[in-house]
């Protein structure tokens, strides 16, 4: 084994001996072929030296930086913002449900921005399509791994982070300039079900005054799920629906998934087939999955026969009136699968210039950003006066040259607000832009509070969309009351005042690479404290400031501010559930007045500038228009405004600097604002392209206007009634408690217990491997309890009250004891400890009591038997078995493909069995004394695996009870 380093030029490829040769093998990166040396001008000599470590086919890497380093990148990663102490596996995975410790989500971005110490900061990426580690757990070292020779490409350092994101869209390319319809507010659920319904959903908000510029068809719309048709009785004229949402300005998008249904006749299956563009199976056959539509084949997206192909269908399609392209369930997601996906051993047939035919594994996390390719490529032949717009669940790096993302399938609850947050920013960090999450969250209710301070943020994300699941109650803004209603408005009103700022950050982003969403610290990299800031961001020099937390506003929180002036100010619309904005001392922001979609918009209209001068009385700012879709503006078809503000002599002067583009400046009026601070401001008015100037009121009069100012805001937000959430039920004993979710942290866990619902563990995290071993919604899965040997019997849904709850100030010990009413004078109680002798351990303590079982019964229940059911996780479903040695000393290993296995007699564990995955070298071991458990089941699932111990089946009395003791620990494996 032999250690070799990366040389100046940075970019190398490693082969199996250890030799270093330049990275020749197709990038699907790179934008273009151009010279890799373009993403490096600029930079200062190479600041790392990292060192590969190959072993057979696989290669290590690592990279030692300086102390105090910080890691963002990873692409679309849950948890927080700052990643040292993370870990992600770039698998594209059907990742329903993600918490804050899931390590393989629906894309993948092999790559890291480190910012150093100093301010200065580089990048890192690993050029790998191959399932690929990236390790960020040891501080200030990147270690990459992947199972075959990749190279490694630095970018940088550079003296911003800005400036690194610049130099990788030289080599992954750009944002592609979205319509500007697109970044207006979008409306879906799963699913509108019937042309009426979509239409009255529309006619709502433009009833309501509600901004709307996109409505959202899911799956439904379709014929029996076929993509490419429409059930003839709920869409009978989809081109007449589209009509009529067109009449009131508002765009429709459908939804295209990769799986085909198997059909003769189908006309899609017909000549997909005559053409030969599915996916093989290891013996040339077509590969056949189950999807929504039952069995289906799905498209080869790597070969440019089936990308022209489905090019093809898609030209067609859009003559039906289809605004934009939703592409989903294209990781590529298939039921009935553990790993929730095909298997690696199929053969796709791809392009020579991208890699030739490999077998699933090479192309699995790009197959995703191919079909968004093939897709983006087909609207274009539709309409070459009109900008595409794709939306993509699955993606690889680069994939924002062909589609927005949305970050998945979240959960409608506060965590998922608050980490909604950090994964927007992260992507932008990636170099993909234009995202945001289903606001509301996508599984489950939510309340008015969380769905109205959700909207308040949502609305300025890049990509601002409401959706939810199909059972959900209605997520529509005015769904949940006339006070989260009237938030929405505001929130929503807000975004499209902001829309000509916005739009001017997707020009900058789309020409030199920058994110439009930044985190806080990119206003001074030098800062420290403003490094893991997750709750405030930027949209140029605009600093959004949230909260997260249901029982405070973003007034009432204490904001971290980078250095310089930043003032306060807002539309008159400040609310308790509303960000508070700030802007930039030295920045002019150019606004649009409020409209309720972006087609109201003339571009005679008023501008206004809202300015805000910095220490030394200057300011300035840029807004670029055009025709808000086509491709006019890259013949010079737009006009780019350079405005600057300058203080002199008591005296402001706002004028043009310069201009760009061939268009002439419109004849409309100017509205100037100058911020004082404290929300006031002084205004005037004036021609625009015309200078105008602003007399400033003295220091004492600006002491006096400020004050007024705050005192007048500290009112208004005071007379404001906040939404109220939904009130808690009364109950006994202990009820008030049982409403609020445990947190437990102690040693080398961390878990999160919901008692209202069956008393479940939802989160099941360890610390030290930053590995999550289980994650569930509220209401299913996670770690369960039963009564008896039926599924789900009662235990698992009745409300638990928590009995007693202990933490010792030392932080080494943490117990809850949850008790639930289970019928018939039973209870089940469960003791959840983390052990203060040996914090590598928490234990659960379970058992069935009889507390008031009737004299006639001989003082003995009902049959019962003491069943744990715990869900968990798999993070790489192809690279995990159960192991034990059993009770007659034979040893065991249960894999994925055994389905479900009953272990009674002899053949249980002998008090061990433990969960391997061999891919992140780490075991979850379960512990347990073998004279209270009769019986273990084993059951592979879609992504996951049930390990249950049952006790016996028998009934109880108050001296008798049914117990199961058990352990978990996490051990290293390799």
């Amino acid at each position: 084994m032999e250690w070799v380093r990366v040389l100046e030029e940075g970019v190398f490829r490693f082969d199996a001996s250890g030799a270093a040769r330049a990275a020749a093998a197709p990038s699907f990166s790179f934008a273009e072929p151009r010279r890799r040396e373009a993403a490096r001008e600029g930079a200062d000599a190479p600041a790392v030296v990292p060192a590969c470590h190959v072993v057979g086919d696989a290669q290590k890497v690592l990279i030692k930086l300086p102390a105090g380093t910080s890691f963002y990148g990873t692409g679309e990663a849950s948890g927080p913002l700052e990643r040292t102490g993370k870990r992600v596996f770039t698998w594209n995975t059907d990742a329903w449900g993600f918490g804050p410790g899931t390590t393989s989500l629906y894309q993948s971005h092999p790559w890291v921005l480190a910012v150093l110490p100093d301010g200065k900061a580089l990048g890192v990426l690993a050029d790998t399509t191959q399932r690929c580690e990236i390790d960020l757990r040891e501080v200030s070292t990147i270690k990459f791994s992947a199972p075959s020779a990749y190279p490694i490409i630095t970018f940088g350092p550079f003296n911003t982070p800005s400036e690194v994101m610049t130099s990788l869209s030289h080599a992954i390319g750009t944002v592609s300039m979205p319509p500007k319809w697109s970044l207006g507010y979008q409306q879906c659920r799963w699913s509108y079900d019937s042309s009426e319904k979509v239409l009255k959903v529309v006619r709502t908000f433009r009833e309501k005054g509600i901004p709307c510029d996109v409505v959202w068809m899911d799956i439904d719309y379709m014929d029996g799920f076929r993509c490419f048709t429409f059930d003839s009785s709920r869409f009978p004229d989809p081109k007449s629906m589209v009509d009529d949402l067109h009449s009131i300005g508002c765009k429709a998008i459908w939804m295209l998934d990769p799986g085909i249904k198997k059909e003769e006749g189908y006309f899609v299956y017909e000549t997909g087939s005559e053409n030969e563009v599915w996916i093989q199976k290891a013996d040339g056959s077509p590969f056949i999955g189950e999807v929504w539509p039952g069995d289906c084949v799905f498209p080869d997206f790597t070969c440019k026969r089936t990308r022209t192909w489905w090019a093809s269908l898609v030209k067609d399609f859009i003559s039906n009136g289809v605004d934009g392209i939703w592409n989903d369930m294209n990781e590529p997601a298939v039921f009935k699968s553990t790993t929730k996906t095909m298997p690696v051993s199929n053969i796709h047939r791809g392009d020579d210039d991208i890699g030739g035919v490999q077998n699933h594994s090479y192309y699995h996390n790009v197959y995703g950003m191919l079909m968004a390719r093939s897709t983006y490529e087909g609207m274009a032949k539709a309409n070459t006066e009109k900008r595409p717009f794709v939306l993509t669940r699955a993606g690889f790096i680069g994939s924002q040259r062909y589609a927005a993302t949305w970050t998945g399938d979240n959960l409608s609850n506060w965590e998922h607000l608050h980490m909604s947050v950090p994964m927007v920013l992260q992507l932008g960090l990636s170099g993909q832009p234009l995202s945001g999450p289903d606001i509301g969250g996508f599984a489950g209710n939510a309340t008015p509070k969380l769905f109205g301070r959700w909207m308040g943020l949502g609305a300025l994300f890049p990509f601002s969309r409401g959706h939810t699941e199909t059972g959900s109650i209605d997520h529509e803004p005015w769904s949940f009351g006339e006070e989260c209603e009237e938030v929405c408005r505001l929130a929503l009103l807000r975004r499209y005042r902001l829309l000509p700022h916005i739009y001017t950050l997707f020009y900058l982003s789309h020409m030199k690479g920058t994110p439009v969403a930044a985190p806080v610290f990119f206003a001074d990299p030098q800062d420290p404290e403003l490094r893991k800031i997750e709750t405030s961001f930027l949209l140029g020099p605009l600093l959004v400031c949230a909260s997260t937390v249901p029982d405070k506003g973003a007034h009432e929180c204490s904001h971290k501010l980078p250095k310089g002036n930043w003032l306060p100010f807002d539309f008159g619309d400040s609310h308790p559930d509303l960000p508070v904005l700030f802007l930039q001392g030295g920045a002019i922001l150019p606004i649009g007045r409020p409209i309720k979609h972006v087609g109201e918009a003339s571009l005679e209209d008023d501008l206004s500038l809202i300015i805000s001068l910095d220490e030394n009385g200057k300011a300035e700012g840029v807004l670029f228009e055009d025709a808000g879709d086509g491709y006019g503006f890259t013949q010079g078809n737009y006009l780019l405004t350079y405005y600057v503000a300058e203080f002199h002599s008591s005296v402001v002067s706002v004028k043009v600097l310069k201009t760009e583009g061939s268009w002439r400046r419109p004849k409309r009026n100017l509205n100037i604002s100058i911020l004082l601070g404290g929300g006031a401001m002084i205004s005037s008015r004036g021609i625009d392209g015309e200078e105008v100037h602003l007399t400033m009121p003295s220091d004492s009069e600006v002491s006096s206007l400020v004050a007024t100012s705050e005192l007048e805001q500290k009112k208004r937000l005071e007379m404001i009634k906040p939404i109220p959430d939904m009130d808690e039920p009364a109950g006994q004993e202990g009820a008030e408690l049982s409403k609020t979710p445990v947190d437990m942290k102690s040693g080398d866990w961390m878990l999160k217990v919901v008692p209202w619902i069956g008393g479940r563990i939802i989160s099941m995290t360890h610390l030290p491997s930053d590995s999550q071993w289980l994650h569930s919604r509220i209401e299913i899965n996670g770690y369960e309890e039963y009564s008896g040997t039926e599924y789900r019997s009662a235990g698992c849904t009745e409300e638990y009250n928590v009995m007693r709850r202990y933490l010792e100030q030392s932080g080494e010990e943490e117990s809850v004891c949850l008790e639930g009413d289970i019928g018939g004078g039973l209870l089940l109680q469960r003791h959840i400890s983390i052990l203060k002798d040996n914090p590598k351990i928490f234990q659960i303590d379970s058992s069935i009591q009889a507390r008031n079982v009737g004299a006639g019964s001989g003082g003995f229940s009902r049959l019962v038997c003491l069943r744990v059911h715990p869900t968990f996780t798999l993070l790489h479903p192809t690279e995990v078995v159960v192991a034990f040695t059993a009770i007659n000393g034979s040893k065991q290993e249960i894999s994925p493909e055994s389905g479900e296995v009953v272990l009674e007699g002899d053949m249980r564990p002998d008090g061990e069995w433990m969960l391997v995955d061999n891919c992140a070298g780490l075991s979850l071991v379960n512990r347990f004394d073998p004279s209270q458990v009769s019986k273990c089941l084993v059951h592979w699932g879609t992504g996951d695996v049930n390990m249950e111990l049952w006790s016996e089946e028998r009934p109880v009395s108050k001296e008798t009870p049914l117990r199961i003791c058990h352990q978990y620990e996490v051990r290293q494996t390799n």
